[in-house]
């Protein structure tokens, strides 16, 4: 039942905090905070016995009839894979609502109520085993992040929101139509339809028809991930987003799209999957320089941090087709480090957008003799997101690009002169934003005692994973050994 529970809390707290929006905008907040602690705290029970689970065990499953008739149920399952992301998704949670603390005052019980949804979205996304389920709270993310950017949103956000919910929409439309004949095809052999995760990965399917179906999970995935050509609804969407809203999207809802590769794209075809692995490398090659090179040609803060998020998750595409166990351990990082680092640095662009009424960096300059501690933990995230040996981002991308190596050579050597674009644009940032001559005049406040909380806890874990990875690599461990066992390394494929 701790399961339930843990899809349950979050979901009592947005009824609740839109309920005790009559009240007033503080109440909403304090609920949404409080159930994400306690979301904490059930993880925290779970996440004890991780580390020392067996490989492939799971900690705990639920499974509860839903429609019979059609082999639908009610099943919940959780890893240390699943661990790890669902408590992920509750303390970037935790950073959005303190992100927007004070940016968002009207509707106040409505933006927190669409807040805790959307996590509720997620965390049914990184438990659920049966694949109608999956895709039912895929779909549950999907509506109220919509309307957290067209309703609390800034700049074009009719049409970034739009943009946003077509491009996943249709997306979302094709991996419906692989999970049907999945189940379909399970009638056909099985003698009854079932979307179970253990039932379906039984089937035999012809490689035509594996190919196909696994490209429908692909293009659904890649384009949450997202991956290039399929990205260019995310610098829109980041950049009019309120900062609650970019956090999450950029530290949760991105990451489902790697977690469906991995839960479900992989050990489903995994033939399939091999023979598409040389035109999945490339794209994850082309997401990593590609997202590099525009970030550094931006002006805006915010959008800038958004193409970063292009080419970081190039990394997470690259690892999950490398398939082996340093790749995916690095896949795990990357995905951590990332949430944490580039969600920080979106609610340092919202906390100066809130200040100055501008993200243009042109604009901004020598923020560091009027903001020091804002300034100071901007450049820490920056130097995070680039890298640096120490930090969380640096052991997730060094894992990825070793065990890339046995699979292409070349694919690691073109990944690995994104980590020289990542510096490239990260310093960029740091220059333009923080260091020079301050406009004549100018005056701004500097962090407050809760944004400076919320960003060092969020620093001190960065720093604390990038030393003692073992933290996170320990509990996700068995559950990585767990799909390895079921789909064995993929050794070396002919790659770009």
């Amino acid at each position: 039942m701790i399961l339930v529970a843990l899809i349950a809390v979050p979901l009592i707290a947005a009824l609740l905090a839109g309920i005790a929006g009559r009240v007033g905008p503080a109440a909403p907040r304090w609920i949404a905070v409080a159930g994400l602690v306690l979301e904490l705290g059930l993880v925290g029970w779970l996440w004890t016995g991780a580390a020392v689970a067996p490989d492939g065990a799971w900690l705990a499953q639920f499974e509860a009839p839903w429609v019979p008739r059609f082999g639908i149920t009610f099943l919940l399952a959780a890893d240390g894979l699943s661990l790890v992301l669902v408590a992920l998704t509750a303390l970037l949670g935790l950073a959005a609502v303190a992100g927007s603390w004070s940016e968002v005052t009207e509707r106040s019980g409505f933006f927190h109520f669409n807040v805790m949804a959307t996590l509720t979205g997620a965390v049914g996304v990184f438990l659920a085993l049966d694949l109608f389920l999956f895709f039912f709270f895929w779909e549950v993310m999907l509506i109220p992040m919509y309307l957290l950017i067209v309703i609390w949103g800034h700049g074009n956000r009719a049409y970034s929101g739009l943009k946003f919910f077509l491009f996943t929409q249709a997306s979302s439309l094709l991996m419906l139509a692989a999970i049907v004949a999945l189940a379909l095809i399970h009638q056909q052999q099985m003698g009854a339809p079932s979307f179970s995760y253990f039932d379906l990965q039984t089937l035999s399917v012809n490689p035509l028809a594996a190919m196909l179906l696994m490209l429908g999970f692909f293009l659904a995935f890649a384009v949450k991930l997202p991956a290039v050509p399929f990205h260019t609804w995310l610098p829109d969407a980041h950049t009019d987003a309120p900062t609650a809203g970019s956090v999450i999207l950029a530290g949760v809802l991105l990451k489902t799209g790697a977690y469906g590769m991995i839960r479900f794209l992989v050990p489903l075809f995994p033939e399939a999957a091999t023979a598409f692995t040389p035109v999945a490398l490339t794209l994850g090659v082309t997401s990593i320089l590609y997202g590099g090179v525009v970030a550094f040609a931006q002006t805006d803060f915010k959008r800038l941090v958004a193409y970063t998020s292009v080419s970081h998750m190039g990394f997470v595409l690259l690892g999950v087709f490398a398939w082996n166990t340093l790749a995916l351990q690095g896949v795990v990082m990357q995905m951590v480090a990332h949430g944490l680092s580039t969600g920080a640095l979106f609610m340092i662009a919202g906390a100066l957008q809130e200040r100055l009424h501008t993200r243009e960096m042109d604009r901004m300059g020598g923020l560091w003799s009027v903001a020091p501690r804002l300034s100071a933990l901007g450049l820490f995230f920056a130097v995070a997101s680039l890298g640096l040996p120490g930090l969380a981002n640096f052991v997730g991308e060094f894992l990825v690009l070793l065990g890339t190596y046995s699979v292409s050579v070349t694919a690691t050597a073109c990944a690995a002169a994104g980590l020289v674009v990542a510096a490239i644009y990260s310093l960029w940032l740091v220059q333009r934003s923080f260091h020079g001559r301050p406009p004549a005049g100018r005056t701004m406040a500097d962090a407050g005692v809760r944004e400076t909380l919320a960003l060092g806890a969020l620093a001190v874990l960065l720093l604390g994973l990038g030393l003692l990875p073992a933290a996170v690599l320990d509990v996700s461990a068995p559950a990585l050994a767990g799909l390895l066992a079921t789909v064995p390394e993929s050794g070396t494929v002919a790659g770009p």
